[in-house]
């Protein structure tokens, strides 16, 4: 039966031209086999890293607008290659960026949200039975700049191209063979996780799991998009995540997530008033900075402390306002905290089960791990801890809730 497919390649999948042939060629074998294909492709290797490493040579802080002009150049590069690799095997192919597909997105430079998709060009180009491939990562608004989707925002442009184009199926691929009760270079007995749900997938995502970007499952879910995670080293079947999964009564945990790209900043002897929080977190928001866990002290002495975590790259603008805002309403100083590690556990299991949180707090205890700040969901548990600590909290975490 014919099928639409939407394939995305990550950066490690088209890392060189090798790889670039690779990828063509296993393109190329669902065409043999009569299938129209539309293919998601990201920078090459590390391209993105590269781009960003030269624009701080250039600039400490790079106006937004010219980072996404920037970054959006990486898949540029990905997509004309992989055309022309998959001609030279004797199939038509046409390469397109994501304002020539029509991605309209919001004017948030370097973390935009998708608006709406006009896909007719791609649909024309499928009737003319070509392989379409589409730059990742991007968009435009409607006052035409270029947008990026941010960091792995190509799984979010192939989540979104397979809904509104009504695809059959929506292959994600990497250099992993799926998903995975923990990272395998952390814990070499991770298992790799046959089929996973839209929320348990959301929660490692958004918790430090690299393999899916958070506001793809987002789409996906919403509008029940099923995934097939898979690598393009190999034929095997990867995982599906998907909306429900029939589990066994004794499935506790699904995975052990680790994430060290995050920061705390600490608001010291903060005013303890109404309104005051509502300030600080306000001016964050209105700068599209995302803050995740968050502790306020008991206050004894009408003065507090807020501590905060935020993605480390927003640390030095996050800095910079809370500063900004601390004088005005008259706090002490303001601490930064880059040495930190966020260990989480995930699992639908734990809305029937007790003594989770214990067993974690435990878990870290014995190996003289000290936690810094918790927060918990219905089906996820994280604590922040020094980062030195952060490997051996994630093995001695797996092997206690038996994932190995």
């Amino acid at each position: 039966m014919k099928k639409l497919i939407v394939q995305k390649f990550g950066g490690s999948s088209v890392a060189n031209a090798e790889r670039i042939q690779n990828v063509a060629k296993r393109v190329a074998g669902y065409k043999k086999d009569g299938h129209d294909l539309v293919v998601v492709v990201s920078a090459l290797g590390d391209t993105t890293d590269e781009l960003i490493k030269l624009a701080n040579q250039i600039s400490n802080d790079p106006p937004e607008r010219e980072m996404d002009m920037l970054l959006s150049t990486g898949e540029q590069i990905s997509v004309a290659l992989l055309a022309m690799a998959i001609h030279k095997l004797g199939f038509k192919a046409i390469s397109f960026t994501g304002a020539q597909v029509g991605i309209i997105t919001d004017k948030n430079h370097t973390k935009a949200r998708i608006i709406k998709i006009n896909a007719d060009r791609i649909r024309q180009a499928l009737k003319e039975n070509k392989i379409v491939i589409v730059a990742g990562f991007q968009g435009i608004t409607i006052d035409e700049n270029i947008t990026t989707l941010g960091r792995g925002g190509s799984d979010l442009t192939a989540v979104a191209l397979a809904k509104e184009l009504n695809a059959n199926e929506c292959e994600i691929y990497t250099d992993v063979e799926g998903i995975y009760t923990t990272d395998p270079r952390i814990e070499p007995k991770a298992k790799k996780i046959k089929s996973i749900t839209f929320d348990e997938m959301l929660e490692m995502a958004s918790l430090g799991a690299q393999v899916m970007q958070p506001r793809s499952i987002e789409v996906a879910k919403k509008f029940n998009v099923p995934i097939h995670v898979r690598s393009s080293l190999s034929l095997k079947p990867g995982t599906m995540i998907v909306k429900e999964v029939k589990i066994m009564e004794d499935a506790l945990i699904t995975g052990v997530t680790l994430n060290k790209n995050e920061a705390k900043i600490t608001i010291c002897d903060v005013p303890d008033k109404p309104g005051v929080a509502a300030r600080i977190f306000k001016e964050l928001s209105n700068s599209g900075i995302s803050v995740d866990m968050i502790v306020q002290n008991v206050s004894h002495t009408r003065k507090t402390d807020i501590s905060f975590t935020v993605p480390k790259p927003d640390s030095s603008k996050t800095i910079r306002l809370a500063k900004k805002t601390a004088r005005v309403i008259g706090c002490g100083e303001v601490l930064e905290d880059t040495n930190i590690a966020r260990v989480s556990i995930v699992g639908v299991g734990m809305k029937s089960h007790r003594g989770v949180a214990a067993a974690m707090f435990e878990t870290l205890a014995e190996n003289k791990i000290n936690i810094e700040m918790i927060s918990t969901s219905d089906i996820s548990i994280s604590c922040i801890i020094q980062k030195k600590f952060a490997e051996t909290a994630v093995r001695q975490i797996h092997k206690k809730f038996g994932l190995g």
